[in-house]
This record gives structure tokens, C-alpha cells and sequence, in this order.
């Protein structure tokens, strides 16, 4: 077990263990008042020091450091790294239980390692949907990284907790934080690579749809010019495959090339990840109105195409097809947005987000537009919507925009009773409820 205490601990007590006096292990190229600042904790020993003490003090300059021998070390970074593949190509729950173990087994004078495993256990949490302990995770983080700077960086955990918030209901929270962000971003030039392009999907996320010119959105743009929706290539199976080999070496105690390895499978699923966050923030940016509708088609055919590529992001092909459809109905045209639409409803797999149900939506809206009758595609909309389950948190943003604009649509076709619950369950779905009784719903609604 690694061992407990700061450096200064480790060289008396080895120094005590061996009864030797300061001067003895000072030696000739070492003061004793330098080794007693040492101990006290007042000086850090150079790597050069480190390894004269360790050789004298008969152990390695690893655990002199650190307080863990060379196996326990690549043990624990191997363990973050199969923690590492749990969270992005297996199952959260159990990359959550991974990352705390490494978390018990470190000491406080391992503050990198164990901080890297506090940071995947909160990523495993917001995986989980857990978003009240995940943001509870993240925020002690970003405090611990105020601290010690030299442990942990904070821009992704203000990244990480901006996305946290925007789940959970709270764009106001979400807007300020990814705002912050961007400042520190923009102060270090960083337009390029995973932290841009996780703030970039932060910043879009976080933005109205009606939302014009402003510098987080030129932030998106330029992120999103640079870089563009790569293609998807899925290498779910060559993952796997490494990540069973690291597995099968660290069985077989050959530790080096288990972490090799795992490094491998890391590195083969990164360029998949983040094509599919590109992907996010292209299909995010082209719901915008102020979006030039050839960029918008054009971004959101690059993201449907993205998301149907992986087997993982099915429910987000079917989201993509949405804001495809929507797209069309800006540009006027209804029968193409009709097609979308339709062909949304078959991979729309997640029955508890709002897909089917916009897709409904929007084919009610090319029902009207085309003169036909709405009515069904109405009434499955509102089926739909009221078999969601209720969040967590206090609001639900993406349902109470369906219910509004569901309450548009009745009053477009007359149905003033219907128009006038849903804009009940719209204040509902946006956490207005204690305030209800009693209220009347003006029903008109300019078309």
C-alpha cells in the first residue's frame, strides 16, 4: 500500500528506521540543516537529491517521492486507464466503482493520480445521468484546483460543470460558467483540440435558439470552421479487442504492456469522440434561427451522417433528423422537412427523450403548412409527451418547449381547450406548478 505522509515524512522515517543521524545521510554532498528542512517539509528535494537520499536511504527514488514503488505506480495508472475505457465504451456504473477504488487506495501525497480518478468518477456520475452528485463532484474539484493548480486544471472541470448544469435545467448557471471558460480559453488561444471542442459544444448548448451574434457563438463558428464534422469510422471492435489484450497482459503481470495497450484503445476511440462532439455542436448550431439556412443544412446533414455511423448514438441520429426537418421548414419546404420527420421515428430508440414526439410535431406543422389534417399527428405528440418521465431536477427545458409548441399548433387548428392544457403542461414541464390554480391561459396565438 502506498505509503502514508509527505516526502519529508518518508526521509525521517526511513532515516530513524536505519539509525542514521541527519549528518550521516547528508553526507559529503549534503548539509544537515538541508535535510532537516527536508523533513520539515520546507524544502523539496531535486530529482538529483532525491535520488542520492533514496540510494542511502536503501529504497527506490519512487517511492522516495511519491510513496509508492514503480509496480504499485503503473498498477494505479493502469487502473485509470481500464477505469478510463469502462466510462467511454462499457458501462459508467462500474467505471464509477473503478475510479473510487483508485481513489481509496491513493494517499493524500498522491494528489495527481487520485485527483485524475475524483475527475473520472464525476464523469462516470454525469454519465449516469447522477447530474446532483456529478455537479456536487465537480464543484469540489474546481474548488481543490483554485487550491493546487499543479493537480488538476480547471477549464475542464468549468467545462464539465457548465455541460451539468445545462442537463440539469439551469442555463443561467450553465451561460455563466461556459462564459468563464471561454475568457480563459480565449486569454490562451485555444481554438483547437478536445477542450475546444468540449467548450464549443458547452457554449452552443447553453445559447437561445433566437440567440444572435455574440462572442460565445463566434467562438462555436470558429471552432466548428477549423475543424468542420469529421467522418466517423466505428472502431468498436479494435477498442475492444485492445482493451481485452491490455486486460489478458495484466493478468499475466506484464504491467508495462497492459498500460501500452490500454493507451492504444484510449487513443483509437478519441478521434470517434470527439468527430461525435463536433457532431453535437453542429447539430446545436444549425437549430439556431440566425443560422444562414445553407450552413445549417449543411452542418446538420454532416452530423446526422456522424451520429449514424456510431451504433452508440442512435437517439441522436434521430435527434439530428429533427433539426434537419425543422431546417426544412425555414426554407420552406414542407414535403422534405415531412420525410425527415417520418424517417426519425424509426431510430428514435430512447423513449424517454422528446424525438417522437417533435417528430409529431413537425409532422403536424407540414400537415398544416400542406393544407391536410394535423389532428393524429397532434394527438400522438400529446400521448407522447405525457408518457416522459418527470426529471430529477426542477425542470424539464426540451419538454416544455414540445408542450408550447404543441399549444401553438392546437390554437393554429382551433383546438382551444387542447391549446390551453398544454400550455399548462409547458409551465408544468418548466417547473412553474405551484402557481397553477387558478390561472387562465390566454388561448390566442398569432400564427
Amino acid at each position: 500500500m502506498p505509503s502514508q505522509g509527505t516526502i519529508g515524512d518518508r526521509v525521517r522515517g526511513l532515516r530513524l528506521n536505519r539509525r542514521m543521524s541527519q549528518a550521516q545521510l547528508a553526507g559529503p554532498d549534503l548539509s544537515d540543516s538541508y535535510v532537516s528542512l527536508i523533513e520539515s517539509g520546507k524544502r523539496t528535494p531535486t530529482p538529483v537529491v532525491a535520488r542520492l537520499l533514496a540510494e542511502r536511504l536503501g529504497c527506490t527514488t519512487e517511492f522516495l517521492l511519491h510513496g509508492i514503488e514503480p509496480r504499485q505506480r503503473i498498477d494505479t495508472e493502469l487502473g485509470l486507464r481500464h477505469a478510463e475505457l469502462e466510462l467511454q465504451h462499457g458501462d459508467p456504473a462500474v467505471a464509477a466503482d473503478r475510479f473510487t477504488e483508485i481513489v481509496k487506495a491513493a494517499d493524500e501525497e498522491n494528489a495527481m493520480l487520485t485527483a485524475h480518478a475524483r475527475f473520472g468518477r464525476a464523469r462516470a456520475l454525469e454519465a449516469q445521468g447522477r447530474l446532483g452528485q456529478a455537479v456536487e463532484a465537480f464543484e469540489r474539484l474546481r474548488r481543490e484546483a483554485a487550491a493546487h493548480p499543479e493537480r488538476l486544471a480547471d477549464l475542464p472541470l468549468t467545462i464539465a460543470l457548465s455541460r451539468c448544469y445545462q442537463r440539469a435545467g439551469d442555463r443561467l448557471r450553465a451561460r455563466d460558467l461556459a462564459s468563464a471558460a471561454l475568457k480563459q480559453a480565449e486569454r490562451l488561444s485555444i481554438t483547437q483540440g478536445e477542450i475546444a471542442i468540449d467548450l464549443a459544444a458547452a457554449l452552443v448548448e447553453a445559447r437561445s435558439e433566437r440567440e444572435g451574434g455574440s462572442p460565445e457563438l463566434e467562438y462555436v463558428k470558429r471552432v466548428l470552421g477549423l475543424t468542420g464534422v469529421p467522418e466517423v469510422v466505428d472502431r468498436s471492435g479494435e477498442i475492444h479487442a485492445l482493451w481485452h489484450a491490455s486486460a489478458a497482459a495484466a493478468a499475466g503481470e506484464d504491467s508495462a504492456l497492459a498500460v501500452r495497450l490500454a493507451d492504444d484503445a484510449i487513443m483509437a476511440g478519441r478521434q470517434v469522440r470527439l468527430s461525435l462532439q463536433l457532431a453535437r455542436t453542429a447539430m446545436h448550431w444549425s437549430r439556431l434561427a440566425t443560422v444562414p439556412l445553407d450552413e445549417a443544412e449543411w452542418l446538420v446533414s454532416a452530423a446526422s451522417k456522424a451520429f449514424a455511423a456510431s451504433p452508440a448514438t442512435k437517439s441522436e441520429y434521430g435527434e439530428s433528423l429533427i433539426v434537419h426537418a425543422r431546417v426544412n421548414l425555414r426554407a420552406g419546404k414542407p414535403a422534405r422537412a415531412g420525410e425527415l420527420a417520418a424517417a426519425a421515428l424509426s431510430p428514435a430508440d430512447d423513449r424517454t427523450g422528446t424525438t417522437v414526439a417533435e417528430a409529431h410535431l413537425v409532422l403536424a406543422t407540414v400537415a398544416i403548412d400542406l393544407g391536410g389534417d394535423a389532428s393524429a399527428h397532434l394527438g400522438d405528440a400529446h400521448r407522447v409527451l405525457d408518457t416522459l418521465d418527470r426529471p430529477v431536477f426542477g425542470s424539464d427545458r426540451q419538454a416544455a418547449r414540445c408542450w408550447r409548441e404543441l399549444g401553438d399548433l392546437y390554437g393554429v387548428v382551433g383546438s382551444r381547450a387542447q391549446q390551453t392544457a398544454a400550455y399548462r403542461k409547458a409551465l408544468e414541464a418548466a417547473g412553474v406548478r405551484s402557481a397553477l390554480a387558478g390561472v387562465t391561459v390566454d388561448a390566442t396565438v398569432p400564427r
